[in-house]
């Protein structure tokens, strides 16, 4: 096929895939790896794959905005990334540090009100990358149209550690009883950065495994994840939303299933006994197909009874 009917037909692909959409998520996390792999088929210096992928990362923001996702959060450098050799490591902090004032200064960030914020043990960072986050921060502090968290020396296990040690603190103070400890404790002793549960993870470059990313808040929501073969300066729109589509499917067979447990507990001990399995079902009840959505409280009847059955139409 000749490069200009490929791109015709990729431009095809694009838009049916778009148009292909019914809703997007709320919060996306990205692993952009494959930056370094890139730059060595290329032949060039790993600070040049990175910087290739910076400009994949300024138009996934663009795509995002484009689809309604609401927050971003990039995994940008991780706790692991201080074990690089060190002028690859230094270049890399150029990079970030500059590409965090650019961002700040951006048109489009503004125009598209981008909350930019840090999250990570940014202390662990040298000191013009960390005055580059508080420039970034400052300068679209005010804005809450996309939420755009960028993970600095961050690592899944760290957070959760200092989660738990803050928690132990509070309580060996005598502020908190470990009775009191619940999900909204915890979620108070992590990272300040996500407002949403992560709803999708993608990650290019090949490698099938999430990296100790946002374990709290993508496991307990239990994210769709995608996995992109293209390394990050190669990702497409189309790779986005094929994640996309991923996340779709992933979300109505969530919701089936939910509606479909709940369905089972209200036949077998009513919807008295079970308030919270009544609300759960009428809540996805429609994810469910036409003939699955009869009432079950209708449904649990005596043996030999007759059974009432409501109509309902289709979406």
């Amino acid at each position: 096929m000749s490069l200009p009917m490929r791109e015709w037909a990729e431009s095809l692909y694009e838009r049916a895939l778009e148009n292909g959409i019914s809703h997007a998520p709320t919060h996306v996390a990205v692993i952009q790896d494959g930056n370094r792999r890139y730059a060595s088929q290329q032949g060039d210096e790993p600070t040049e794959g990175h910087r290739e992928g910076a400009e994949t990362t300024e138009a996934l923001l663009e795509w995002c905005e484009e689809l309604g996702v609401e927050e971003v959060t990039l995994y940008t450098f991780s706790t692991e990334n201080f074990d690089r050799p060190p002028e690859e490591r230094e270049e890399l902090f150029d990079l970030i540090a500059a590409k965090l004032r650019e961002f700040a200064e951006a048109d489009r960030v503004h125009d598209q009100g981008v909350h930019i914020r840090a999250i990570g043990e940014t202390h662990r960072l040298p000191t013009r990358v960390q005055d580059a986050i508080a420039y970034a921060e400052e300068q679209t502090g005010e804005y809450d149209q996309l939420q755009l968290n960028i993970a600095l020396a961050y690592g899944g296990r760290a957070e959760l550690l200092t989660a738990a040690r803050t928690i132990a603190q509070q309580v060996e103070d005598g502020y908190l009883s470990a009775e009191e400890i619940g999900v909204d404790t915890i979620e108070e002793a992590l990272y300040d950065g996500p407002t949403h549960d992560v709803d999708l993870i993608v990650r290019s470059g090949g490698d099938e495994r999430t990296s100790n990313f946002l374990p709290w808040q993508a496991n307990g929501n239990e994210a769709a994840v995608y996995f992109s073969t293209p390394y990050w300066p190669e990702f497409r729109k189309i790779d986005f939303l094929r994640s996309i589509r991923t996340y779709e499917h992933r979300e109505r067979t969530w919701r089936q299933s939910r509606a479909r447990r709940a369905r089972e507990l209200i036949r077998a001990l009513g919807s008295e006994s079970c308030p919270d399995a009544r609300q759960t079902f009428e809540r996805f009840r429609n994810a469910l197909p036409v003939a699955e959505r009869t009432d079950p409280g209708i449904d649990r009847t005596e043996p030999g009874e007759p059974q009432e059955r409501e109509t309902e139409a289709a979406d």
